[in-house]
């Protein structure tokens, strides 16, 4: 039989189909890998077990890309630079979400969506960053203190002297890149409230951070406070409490305390952004971490402290009996919450930090 050159290229264009077949998979993927839903969590370091992370993919059938920060106003940078419809699930400290509400970065949640919402500690529910919780959920609560190495740290000082004072001061220290809770920290260690907002008193605040800075190895995160202590190259830390008991499995000359003039106590919130684009996952995803088991496994994985009651059960003993992580009504009068500061005060808080930072 002889062909014709149009049955020649009826042939030639039949041989390209299963090539093209498979160029079409490597670029589109499987059916099911385009339908793959992915959850986009914004959130602290070292903050979730991967485990965590690895089972709710497997309940959804999802995918979780997961980005870091090291500070809430990091986090409200990014989200007003395009973020806010880039992210799912945030993770927001307690004073810093009025602001966000205000800026319009974030949407009500929806508690119908929500039914391990009930799961929660009143205690923890219809704080005045957000009544009713319009807003958020409760993730994880603990305090800011100082991270110690018992074998470069001889004489005991319970107090911020450790890092406000040059002659209390014992060997190279952090401070922590967090502007709320360090600027209270030396307003406590002045004898001020903590929320100040009293113009003379800021001076003097910013006078002893300026001066700690310039003695200091400058402002990290907590997790890099944690690192220093474990290196060696740090005696003392400002770090949030699970940090410090996370480098002292490390590490059994590390050690954590709440100075004596009292510390910041503070509340992690799972919220939405504005315009995020898996709506429903990322109320899943919320459901999903105030479940009891799943919240248990969270903070004993963190060691931090849990706002779900029934979590308490699964939580280790050795940690729900830790006065670290849960701490004792004495300290517990010494923890302040940080107040939703508004307009002029907080420009010139935000003016005062950025003079710190700066020199």
């Amino acid at each position: 039989m002889v062909s014709s050159p149009l049955t020649e290229e009826c042939m030639k264009r039949r041989n390209l189909w299963p090539g093209l077949l498979v160029l079409s998979a490597l670029v589109l993927g499987t059916p099911a890998q385009a339908q793959k839903k992915v959850l986009n969590l914004y959130i602290w370091s070292e903050y979730i077990d991967p485990q965590i992370i690895s089972d709710f993919e497997k309940a959804t059938g999802s995918k979780v890309v997961v980005t870091l920060y090291e500070s809430n106003e990091d986090m409200v940078a990014k989200l007003q630079g395009g973020g806010v419809s880039q992210y799912d699930i945030v993770v927001p400290t307690d004073y810093i979400i009025p602001t966000m509400v205000k800026l319009n970065l974030l949407q009500p949640i929806q508690k119908n969506l929500i039914p391990n919402f009930k799961n929660l500690n009143p205690k923890f529910t219809n704080l005045s960053f957000d009544p009713g919780n319009l807003y958020t959920a409760p993730y994880q609560w603990g305090t800011v203190g100082l991270a110690y190495r018992k074998d470069k740290v001889k004489k005991a000082v319970r107090s911020w002297g450790l890092i406000f004072d040059a002659k209390q001061q014992q060997g190279p220290f952090t401070l922590i890149d967090d502007q709320r809770p360090m600027i209270g920290a030396a307003a406590l260690y002045l004898g001020y409230d903590m929320n100040t907002t009293d113009k003379t008193q800021l001076q003097k605040v910013q006078q002893v951070l300026t001066e700690s800075k310039k003695r200091s190895a400058g402002f990290i995160g907590g997790v890099g406070g944690k690192n220093q202590l474990l290196a060696g190259t740090a005696a003392v830390a400002v770090v949030y409490n699970g940090d410090a008991l996370r480098a002292a499995k490390e590490n059994a000359n590390i050690a954590y305390l709440i100075p004596q003039e009292g510390a910041n106590i503070w509340q992690d919130n799972l919220a939405i952004p504005a315009k995020a684009p898996h709506l429903e996952l990322a109320h899943q995803f919320i459901n999903f971490i105030l479940n009891g088991k799943v919240g248990a496994q969270l903070s004993n994985f963190n060691q931090y402290a849990t706002p779900n009651s029934s979590a308490l059960k699964f939580i280790k003993p050795q940690d729900l009996n830790n006065p670290a992580i849960y701490p004792l009504p004495a300290t517990m009068a010494k923890l302040y919450f940080n107040k939703a500061i508004k307009g002029s005060d907080m420009r010139l808080i935000d003016a005062l930090w950025t003079n710190i930072k700066s020199q």
